[in-house]
């Protein structure tokens, strides 16, 4: 038996589904970036919408404030597994209603042709920090 090294490659790992060319959206300022306010947000309740196949209503809380966002991660999460996950949020995006529901704010995710990833603080933090 040989202990030489081979030329062969090793066998590949599982990766990550490939995404497709990333589409290029227009350059902002930094000001214009700075005018966003992310931030730590904690998951309090989770339930699926009432109106809609693909949503969930997450009641959350930033710091003092408790709010309701809309989030299109069904399918992805199990809504009970959510409570008490602390994710990264959008906290100053205009109220919208979705399929009859207020939604304020809006969760970072990222997703490829598979799944749905929520972005989450690599480690316990206050809900209400800010991400810079």
């Amino acid at each position: 038996m040989s202990t030489e090294p081979t030329d062969k490659p090793a066998a590949a790992a599982t990766a990550p589904a490939a995404v497709p060319a990333v589409e290029q959206k227009p350059l902002v300022t930094y000001d214009h970036f700075a005018q966003l306010d992310l931030r730590v947000a904690k998951i309090l309740e989770a339930r699926e919408h009432p109106n809609a196949s693909k949503l969930l209503l997450l009641k959350i809380r930033v710091g003092d404030l408790e709010k309701q966002i809309v989030a299109g991660i069904k399918g992805h999460y199990d809504p009970a597994a959510l409570v008490g996950t602390s994710i990264i949020i959008v906290n100053n995006l205009a109220p919208a209603m979705i399929r009859g529901e207020e939604s304020n704010g809006m969760l970072l995710a990222a997703s490829d042709a598979n799944s749905v990833i929520l972005l989450r603080p690599e480690r316990e933090i206050a809900d209400g920090s800010r991400v810079k």
